[in-house]
């Protein structure tokens, strides 16, 4: 029988996010690593505990609570939240990993084909991504377009029977989180032998927002109508809503801007790595809603 501690240790982040849950999930299941969770919230680890067997305090806001969390790590997924914190947070988790001789990073990061980008949260990735290369950790960078879980989840862009997004008609490559979330586990519990040093990339179908709501009415059998908003609606829209303007989301309303202004016209391109990974392509957007048709009806 093989012991635990012979075992790889993997440290997966953001665990209490949609994104983190899923890979946790996976790896929770995986007989051949052992999985520590994280929390910055002290009253959820109990909770944590029992779903997955080792979560430990950390707080992304404050580096002295990185070592006891690093303890004995050999793998780690890095991804941080939806604000400008995450530039320095990324910084500090990185060189808790060096201290810890962490021998893999695998970084959710953008879909960034070329390296000339200037919409600022797509370049705080490129930087994090070559901050890591310096570390001298083998790396491996994840680069999804953008998820389908954008319409139920956080910005919830299908709501009232109206499916909006901030780039007019043009088209947008989609990924589903799901996708995404069995991919990162199957590099985490393979490890750097077979991914150090590969970018991948995840943008399975290309889609507008016409496209995207005759998808949801199909399935549904309810009208979903599209609402094609201008770039500049973005953050009108968000502060109406009563949402704080953080720096990120200014980044987010230039990805809009340069996708409809051509600058980021390969944000619309399908370039899906899972069959490489996993053994077949991404769920398109039909199946996804298929997925989730309850949360879709409840949104129509």
């Amino acid at each position: 029988m093989v012991s635990s501690r012979s075992k790889p240790v993997i440290l997966s982040l953001g665990v209490t996010g949609q994104l983190g849950k899923i890979i946790a999930d996976q790896l929770h299941k995986d007989d051949s690593i052992s999985l520590r969770v994280t929390s910055r919230k002290k009253e959820q680890l109990p909770k944590l505990k029992e779903q997955y067997g080792n979560a430990v305090f950390m707080d992304l806001d404050d580096p002295r609570t990185f070592e006891a969390a690093f303890k004995d790590v050999d793998r780690l997924f890095l991804l941080t939240g939806y604000t400008v914190d995450m530039v320095v947070q990324s910084k500090a988790v990185v060189d808790s990993a060096k201290k810890a001789g962490v021998k893999h990073i695998v970084h959710l990061g953008v879909f960034s084909p070329k390296f000339d980008c200037y919409d600022p949260h797509f370049a705080w990735h490129q930087m994090i991504e070559t901050y890591i290369k310096v570390s001298g950790i083998p790396y491996t960078f994840l680069h999804p377009n953008c998820f389908m879980q954008n319409f139920t989840g956080f910005y919830k862009f299908a709501n009232k029977g109206k499916v909006r997004f901030y780039t007019n008609d043009k088209k947008v490559g989609w990924i589903a989180l799901e996708d995404v979330g069995e991919a990162a586990a199957k590099i985490l519990s393979e490890g750097p032998s077979k991914h150090q040093g590969k970018d991948y990339w995840f943008s399975t179908e290309s889609l507008n927002i016409q496209e995207v709501a005759n998808v949801f009415s199909d399935v549904t059998g309810k009208v979903f109508v599209a609402d094609a908003r201008t770039p500049e609606q973005f953050l009108k829209d968000l502060s109406a809503a009563g949402n704080s303007i953080d720096p990120y989301f200014i980044g987010v309303a230039e990805f809009c801007k340069q996708l409809v202004d051509g600058r980021m016209a390969y944000v619309g391109d399908v370039r899906d790595d899972l069959p490489i990974l996993i053994g077949r392509k991404g769920i398109t957007l039909k199946a996804w809603a298929k997925l989730h048709k309850d949360e879709l009806l409840s949104l129509a």
